[in-house]
């Protein structure tokens, strides 16, 4: 049930401008898919979905290119070179991204399973990181300029 509604989110992302997950869960109910919220963004997650803006200036869902996803397993060299900065301030590690790209890096980022990482918020240039405390945010940041510092 899992892969075949994956597979119908990847057709309706791919097919049309879906700019919410409010929206994503209503067209896959009209496919037959009964879906909470959760789920989707569960889903979304998973498949590494990411929100990219548009032409008119809004933001989508796009689906992530073949060659994304392998080097998202890896936080890929592209991914890391899209990082501007790294700092912290007590729990909480913020990155600054090229335009556009807070949402790929914070996919890949998440990836990663961190167990000291308690959850990201990312926009359209800054992720911020919420760790379980002050050593985790300088470890995570450490870890992430050391990526850099390897691209």
């Amino acid at each position: 049930m899992k892969k075949k509604r994956q597979k119908i989110m990847a057709e309706l992302i791919s097919q049309h401008e879906i700019n919410t997950q409010d929206e994503l869960i209503s067209r896959l109910r009209e496919h037959g898919f009964a879906v909470t919220q959760a789920t989707v963004s569960r889903d979304i997650r998973e498949m590494k979905v990411a929100k990219m803006m548009t032409s008119k200036g809004t933001y989508s869902y796009v689906l992530p290119q073949p060659e994304e996803l392998s080097g998202a397993e890896s936080f890929g060299s592209t991914l890391v070179a899209s990082i501007i900065n790294v700092d912290h301030a007590c729990n909480i590690v913020v990155l600054k991204t090229r335009a556009g790209l807070a949402q790929a890096v914070a996919a890949s980022i998440d990836s990663m399973v961190l167990p000291e990482v308690l959850g990201y918020v990312g926009g359209d240039d800054t992720i911020m990181i919420v760790s379980r405390n002050e050593a985790c945010a300088i470890e995570i940041a450490d870890r992430i300029r050391a990526l850099k510092r390897s691209n």
